[in-house]
């Protein structure tokens, strides 16, 4: 094992979220070391055009966007390595934070490691990420106006995706393999109340068609086995979504589903470690309101941190005057 350095915080985690945060701790006076991941920029950089991240009236491209916000951070202070954290030790303190047999020390944390889409697995879906193929509505729909598109899913997830793309886009194909949704009674009501939604029950997608962009569908049905193909623009994937908190389960309370769960706002149940962006955030996922989080949860720490080193300070201070006393 080698020790590498101590930093005021570690940030786990390069996408919105986590360079937001690095943004606001350099600019604090506490230059944070970010252990961004070999993937660095999270989901984004999987996205083409992002057209509702403000400041940007034409549009910006997601990998141009976390190229943007890294060179920021790496301007105010933090320093970033793009690598990934195998281990951590929340048990003691200052806390530990493992990049294989590397080891670096922190007195604050910020996890912003986010969640991963769950996709189909296909190599046709993989092809065309970006090219029609999506797992944000919110984010792509309004690529595909007046057109007609697939969602792939029967959750609260999808039918949230089918509702929204039914306001802008000609038709929604939802695609299901069982008989019925597994969304809420409510989600589904509103779904089959859309003239321009529809369900095709019992099909998994077996292969994504185009060659440059989104052209169709190729599906089967589980039960009979026949095959039959949908034209489509785009295809929306939603069949949820695994946050990337395998390595702090020993430590840190999570739901059901796997998010950490935070208190009075971005705090863990440990004091000095945060969470940020959709690592504990199952609902909105968005840029936007990621980046937000990583502002609060920088805040948040900077305020543990200036707590933790004046009562260190003060601390030394009386060990001294007792110290010259006895002296």
């Amino acid at each position: 094992m080698s020790f590498k350095v101590h930093s005021p915080v570690v940030i786990i985690g390069s996408g919105p979220a986590g360079l937001t945060a690095a943004i606001y701790t350099a600019r604090a006076g506490y230059p944070p070391l970010v252990i961004g991941g070999f993937e660095f920029g999270g989901q984004l950089m999987l996205t083409t055009y992002i057209e509702n991240f403000p400041g940007f009236p034409d549009g910006i491209l997601g990998p141009d966007l976390m190229q943007n916000m890294r060179k920021q951070a790496e301007k105010v202070g933090a320093t970033i390595i793009d690598q990934n954290v195998t281990a951590v030790d929340f048990s003691t303190r200052p806390f530990r934070i493992f990049v294989d047999e590397d080891m670096y020390t922190a007195d604050a944390v910020i996890i912003a490691t986010g969640a991963s889409a769950k996709w189909l697995g296909l190599e046709s879906e993989n092809r065309l990420k970006g090219r029609g193929v999506s797992s944000c509505a919110v984010c792509d729909g309004a690529f595909f106006k007046g057109q007609d598109v697939v969602v792939v899913g029967g959750g609260d997830s999808a039918m949230e995706d089918s509702i929204y793309l039914s306001n802008m886009c000609r038709s929604v194909t939802v695609i299901h393999r069982r008989d019925k949704l597994r969304a809420s009674a409510i989600m589904q009501k509103r779904a089959m109340e859309r003239p321009n939604i529809h369900f095709v029950w019992n099909s998994v997608v077996q292969e994504v068609l185009g060659d440059k962009k989104v052209s169709g569908v190729r599906i089967r049905n589980v039960i009979t086995g026949e095959e039959s193909t949908i034209s489509c623009s785009a295809v929306f994937v939603a069949i949820g979504h695994t946050p990337n908190t395998e390595i702090f389960k020993p430590y840190l309370e999570m739901n059901d589903n796997g998010y950490l769960k935070v208190v009075k706002e971005t705090r863990t149940n440990i004091d000095g470690v945060f969470a940020a962006g959709d690592v504990s955030d199952h609902i909105y996922r968005q840029a936007i309101t990621a980046a937000g989080i990583g502002a609060r949860a920088a805040l948040d720490a900077v305020r543990y941190l200036e707590v933790l080193h004046s009562e260190k300070k003060a601390q030394e201070v009386l060990v001294k005057s007792l110290s010259e006393e006895t002296g």
